[in-house]
């Protein structure tokens, strides 16, 4: 079988008609099989395209009939395989994209040194500062022995690195190199304009020189730019290979390193497991922040909240269907909402108090120019894989949709941050209460995760600092809570209530009169450490609804700066949704269990 002719080249020259140029050379080139990649600027042209000799001669005498092309000289190799897996002719700002004003090739570049020049400089030890402007991935395979690496992943960062260059490197002599000498052509000007006296491009790059004079002071191989990935100084194919995440060049011993998994990782890119999760973990966090920052509940909006026709109200007027679900609010203020618009039908149309509604129906009330009250935001992830997440919430903080809140909610952001996902807290906190909530990424998970919390088999661990000292070490308070809540969403021990079994162990007993626990609830009861402690006398500290000496207040969340409620979720156990084996999660103790 015959060789594969390789050909690169590039031209600064002034261009135009490129769209036409472009269909021409894409028909021109498949009709021979030629196959590479074509790019036309109005700057010129760079190609690398491989294919049979009479093929790449034909394309060539098409190429050096247009203006300012006629001398146009390729560096030739051969390979037994084609490289490229199709042709491609883009039409680019830039055949190299460098983004400078005022740098252009085409109309001035920088003294050229030949192959056999800069070897002989070097052969005699010449102070000459050899400087790499290739990226530092293709430095990696090789590079000319003590030369400067730019230190950079893009050419557009080349300004960056010259200004980062020694003062006193502008009076000595430099030679830019890259692999073909396409991006010296643009590297040796700026460096002149940078303050640089003296300097140079080698002509032709890399590729020439090896072709002119070997490997002589070169230590590896040139990284190019197709499927080849390495030539050595002979010009022939090496056996490095470039990985598939990462597109960085691999040598025999990064291709034998066990980090290496083709087409999965390299060892320049290989994460560990706890690698990968801090980097998932920091990019949600910012997310969080962008989504939480300013507060979204901040901004004035029109809130508009579903009121559902329960079954005990079926066929009353929509005025006696509010009046039954909210109490608090007396006829005259929805009468006023009424005759403000504030409350529609199912339809959507603006409602008048006496309409009849049926069980079932969605009715809605409108909250015109909202703001909320402030909450903490800084929620932290503590894990996250394909199918959870684990959380440390901040209090006070609603989890969800309620009362004077709807935006500035846990559920909110973590709809916002996680968009289009949806993550579903598989069970609850209090606005009030700090600490581990983990939830389900997809539906299919919070079916597997959250009947756990129905049936109690998963294990809590709460820390409460509470007003008074218990008599005993460890003790048990088995004691029903109402089912139903009374003002405020508060809700007390009622004999006929639900179980409630909370155990309680003393872990410090402060000299200010107050104790911190740990509270293990066996039942799931909403407040329910709140409740028992408070019958018990020992009321949280902090607590608004659930005061000392068996009083009520009359606030459900605190505002952002008021003392913190003592109670904090710390640590949280439960069967992992995907192959069920027990997880354990802990969020850090807050200042107030420390003190």
């Amino acid at each position: 079988m015959p060789a594969v002719t390789n050909i690169s080249c590039y031209r600064f020259a002034r261009m135009d008609g490129l769209k036409s140029l472009r269909d021409e050379l894409i028909d021109f080139c498949k009709e021979r099989t030629l196959k590479g990649t074509i790019l036309l600027a109005p700057e010129g042209i760079n190609l690398f395209v491989a294919g049979s000799a009479e093929g790449i001669e034909k394309l060539l005498g098409v190429l050096r009939v247009l203006p300012g092309l006629k001398d146009l000289a390729p560096k030739y190799s051969e390979s037994d395989e084609q490289p490229f897996s199709r042709m491609l002719v883009r039409l680019k700002k830039e055949i190299i994209a460098f983004g400078v004003e005022g740098i252009d090739p085409a109309a001035y570049t920088s003294p050229r040194i030949e192959a056999r020049t800069l070897k002989q400089w070097l052969d005699e030890g010449r102070p000459v500062i050899l400087y790499d402007t290739r990226n530092d991935y293709e430095v990696k395979l090789g590079t000319f022995r003590n030369a400067i690496p730019a230190g950079i992943d893009h050419f557009r960062h080349f300004p960056e690195a010259v200004a980062a260059l020694p003062a006193e490197m502008k009076d000595a002599p430099v030679v830019t190199f890259c692999t073909g000498g396409i991006r010296c052509e643009k590297a040796a000007p700026f460096m002149e304009r940078a303050g640089f006296r003296e300097v140079y491009q080698l002509e032709g790059g890399i590729l020439k020189y090896f072709e002119e004079v070997g490997g002589d002071h070169y230590d590896g191989e040139c990284f190019v730019f197709d499927q080849r990935v390495g030539v050595d100084p002979a010009l022939r194919e090496t056996g490095s290979a470039v990985c598939f995440v990462c597109q960085a060049p691999l040598t025999a011993e990064d291709q034998e390193d066990p980090r290496h998994v083709p087409e999965v990782s390299c060892p320049h890119c290989f994460r560990s497991d706890a690698e990968k999760m801090s980097e998932r973990i920091s990019r949600r966090q910012e997310a969080l922040k962008r989504v939480s920052d300013p507060l979204p509940g901040s901004v004035p909006y029109e809130n508009r909240r579903p009121v559902r026709v329960p079954e005990w109200l079926d066929g009353r007027t929509i005025l006696e269907v509010l009046e039954g679900l909210f109490p608090q609010l007396p006829r005259e203020r929805w009468l006023e909402h009424f005759a403000a618009g504030n409350v529609l039908d199912p339809r959507g149309a603006v409602a008048s108090p006496e309409q009849p509604t049926r069980a079932g129906e969605e009715w809605t009330r409108v909250f015109p120019g909202t703001i909320e009250p402030a909450v903490t935001a800084g929620i932290e992830v503590l894990y996250e894989d394909e199918a959870i997440l684990v959380l440390n919430k901040p209090a006070p903080l609603p989890m969800h949709a309620c009362g004077r809140f709807n935006r500035n909610t846990l559920v909110h952001f973590l709809h916002a941050a996680w968009h289009p996902e949806k993550p579903k807290p598989a069970h609850r906190l209090d606005a009030n209460t700090s600490g581990v909530v983990v939830c389900a990424r997809t539906l299919h998970f919070a079916k597997l995760l959250q009947p756990q919390f129905t049936r109690g088999e998963m294990e809590k661990v709460y820390l409460a600092r509470v007003y008074g000292h218990p008599a005993e070490d460890e003790f048990t308070i088995d004691a029903p809570i109402s089912d139903e809540p009374s003002r405020l969403g508060a809700r007390e021990i009622e004999p006929d209530g639900q179980e409630a079994v909370t155990v309680f162990r003393v872990l410090r007993r402060d000299e200010d009169g107050t104790a911190l626990l740990e509270a293990r609830p066996l039942t799931g009861r909403t407040n329910q450490i709140r409740i028992h402690l408070w019958h018990a006398g020992f009321p949280i500290t902090g607590d608004p609804v659930y005061l000392p000496e068996g009083k009520r207040g009359d606030t459900q969340t605190l505002a952002v700066g008021d003392p913190p409620m003592g109670l904090h979720a710390w640590k949280l156990s439960f069967r992992h949704p995907l192959g069920g084996e027990m997880v354990s999660f802990e969020a850090e103790v807050p200042g107030w269990a420390r003190m």
